[in-house]
């Protein structure tokens, strides 16, 4: 599974999301060729290292060439434009939709066929190398699942083709009312109808809390630096196995024997060696045997190549003298473990997944046994505490 995540603190833009991919590791050059095939020239990209507020990251900046040569164009010279274009049929489809999810939100604002939509500032050639090249960036990285934080809007107003409008314009109001934002943090247009359309294209879920290891974090520099607020556009990139293939037969065996006549203190130092030797699973299970004996089977999960030091093990350290042995079919989710602060102090948090969603969330035993203990407090009410904790998105 591999995860893009953006971190929207101070909100996003076209120029910002070039910039954090190319930061992430999209390669300038793929990036202009592909372009390239758009077939329209006027324009190019220039791309540098920048900082704000002591972040250091990428700025990417679309140069218009010949600024008062620029056409106003409907949605449907854009569709032209692209699906006339040299670019994968994916690089195709994504870009037509985040430009259909403007047009739709600029017809609505103005009461209009999204069709008779004249694209000011989207359909101009910085929008449309923003737009195009966040669907090359997104193929380019070939990630499974794009999550994002709520969003930054800002605040205060923004000039545009039609004056003075609030922050958030109209239009970006349009795109982001059925996701999770956050306003007034700064007082100047924080996401752009350009960055709001991308990220509501590509996003699969909105969330604040990160639950997936970060291999990689990257930054896009905007264009402004007006306020204390470092105007940056945070992405990281996790890639963990989250579809695990099923263990080969001949890797996941079933060891067992069944014992009626062994010291229960045994098991304990039994187990231990068991596990010491790399086996994935060790358990008991009580049997009634011949003459209504009470037993247990003893049941050793591990991999063919550990087969003759289990069973080695057992006849050792047993009072057995038969063992049993089969292949077996494992399935597992994907596991990643976190540390998390808590009101409390640092526990450890297991997550697993199944098909690319997290679906089980554990505290470590050990660490709920420790923080019950220090503060005098019932595992029950720890485990409240922390889940809160977790509810509330704290890492």
């Amino acid at each position: 599974m591999r995860i893009l995540y953006y971190d929207c603190f101070a909100g996003i833009s076209g120029d910002m999301n070039l910039g954090a991919m190319i930061d992430l590791g999209v390669d300038p050059s793929y990036l202009t060729i592909e372009l390239q095939k758009l077939n329209i020239q006027g324009f190019h990209l220039e791309i540098s290292k920048d900082s704000r507020r002591g972040i250091s990251g990428t700025k990417a900046t679309v140069i218009i060439e010949n600024p008062e040569n620029e056409k106003h164009r409907h949605l449907r010279h854009i569709e032209e434009l692209i699906n006339q274009s040299s670019l994968s049929d994916g690089v195709k489809a994504k870009s037509i939709q985040i430009f259909d999810l403007i047009a739709e939100a600029e017809a609505k604002v103005h009461q209009i066929d999204k069709q008779r939509v004249h694209f000011h500032e989207v359909g101009a050639l910085d929008s449309i190398a923003d737009i195009v090249g966040a669907a090359i960036c997104l193929e380019y990285l070939k990630v499974d699942r794009v999550f994002s934080s709520s969003i930054q809007l800002g605040g205060g107003t923004v000039k545009c083709a039609h004056g003075l409008m609030p922050v958030p314009a109209p239009a970006t109001v349009e795109i982001i009312k059925t996701i999770p934002v956050k306003t007034g943090l700064v007082q100047h247009e924080a996401t752009t109808p350009t960055g709001a359309a991308i990220l509501v294209a590509i996003t699969d879920e909105f969330t604040d809390q990160i639950n997936f290891p970060i291999q990689k974090i990257a930054y896009g520099i905007g264009q402004r630096d007006i306020s204390d607020l470092p105007n940056v556009l945070r992405v990281y990139l996790s890639e963990f196995d989250s579809n695990p293939a099923m263990n080969a037969s001949s890797e996941a065996w079933m060891v067992e024997c069944n014992i009626d006549d062994m010291n229960p203190e045994w098991y304990d130092f039994l187990f231990q060696k068991l596990f010491e030797a790399g086996s994935s699973d060790v358990f008991l299970t009580p049997l009634i045997m011949k003459k209504s004996r009470p037993a247990n089977k003893l049941s050793v999960l591990c991999q063919k190549s550990l087969l003759q030091e289990i069973k080695s093990l057992i006849f050792r350290h047993t009072t057995t003298i038969g063992i049993r042995e089969y292949q077996v079919a494992k399935t597992v989710l994907a596991r990643i473990g976190r540390e998390m602060e808590t009101d409390l102090g640092m526990v450890r948090i297991k997550s697993s997944f199944f098909q690319g969603k997290e679906i089980h969330v554990k505290t470590e035993f050990e660490d709920l046994k420790r923080l019950a203990s220090t503060h005098d407090l019932s595992l029950n009410e720890v485990e409240k505490i922390i889940n809160k904790s977790l509810s509330n998105g704290l890492s």
